[in-house]
């Protein structure tokens, strides 16, 4: 009897540790707590933008960034209806549904490329198009050499031998729309969370963090998720909402706080160098910007 007591007095203590500790427990408590919390009262169900979606708590106010501005197209980004399940790239629901309030209006394709840090260069990139910034478009791969969207347009296509990488001129020019999404899926392959953190602008203070910023944890693999609005007070503090995409690739989705249900989904950044959320525990972070 005594030694039964002693070895589930050490199973406890194995458990917690490992779900407060390791990396992995912390995302298995993370999704566990995604299925117990209660329903958020700062989620208006009618909404069909991040803007609407989410409600401003009481002694905050929403920052409203300027018209044509990535923040402002970000912040009234199309959601699904209330409800709408996370899909991944083959058709099939995401195994966890309970870890959004909302999904965005971004395709999924077919062929499963399109994962975390891909899903947001898919959304930054979009914008520069509609905004006839199209020359803007580009992106490192990791190896670190630079492929931009000009110069695909023009038939340029990259060799690559291992870190070599060499751009010849083999393809027929076609800046069309259709070319565009084939040379997406090419960024998709070669870049992901390390060269957007080696090749993006850091922002070192909360008080200069933007709608459309990057949350991210570099690595092989990481992860990185988007700010998609955010909230001040009188005081200054801010609080966050974020969304991602993920691994399988599948629907955009905004993420719950599972951590402090009363302002879900809004996230405390101040003080923070890890943070948890319902799939993912981030053991660092860096905010970045897109150029």
């Amino acid at each position: 009897m005594k030694k039964k007591v002693v070895f589930v007095f050490f199973l406890v203590v194995g458990t917690l540790l490992f779900l407060n500790l390791s990396k992995e427990g912390k995302t298995i408590k993370g999704a566990v707590a995604s299925y117990v919390a209660p329903p958020s009262s700062l989620i208006y169900k009618e909404g069909r933008t991040l803007k609407t979606r989410i409600k401003v708590p009481e002694g905050f106010e929403r920052i409203l960034p300027e018209e044509q501005t990535f923040a402002h197209y970000i912040q009234n980004y199309p959601l699904k209806e209330a409800g709408a399940e996370v899909i991944n790239y083959d058709g099939e629901s995401y195994i966890f549904q309970q870890g959004h309030v909302g999904v965005l209006e971004v395709p999924v394709p077919s062929n499963g490329l399109q994962q975390c840090a891909d899903a947001l260069i898919r959304i930054r990139s979009e914008y520069l198009w509609s905004t006839n910034r199209k020359e803007e478009i580009g992106f490192k791969f990791t190896s670190g050499h630079y492929c931009s969207w000009v110069n695909y347009a023009q038939g340029y296509r990259p060799k690559i031998n291992g870190n070599d990488v060499t751009f010849s001129k083999i393809a027929v020019p076609n800046k069309s729309k259709e070319n565009f999404y084939k040379y997406l899926n090419l960024i998709y392959m070669y870049a992901g969370t390390y060269s957007l953190s080696q090749e993006l602008q850091k922002i070192p203070n909360l008080s200069d963090v933007n709608i459309g910023d990057l949350l991210i944890y570099p690595g092989f693999p990481g992860h990185v998720i988007m700010v998609g609005d955010i909230i001040e007070n009188q005081e200054g503090e801010r609080r966050f909402a974020f969304f991602q995409g993920n691994t399988p690739a599948q629907s955009v989705h905004i993420i719950k706080n599972v951590s402090d249900t009363s302002m879900n989904p809004w996230y405390d950044l101040e003080g923070r160098t890890s943070l948890e959320t319902p799939i993912y525990t981030f053991s660092s972070f860096e905010m970045v910007r897109f150029k």
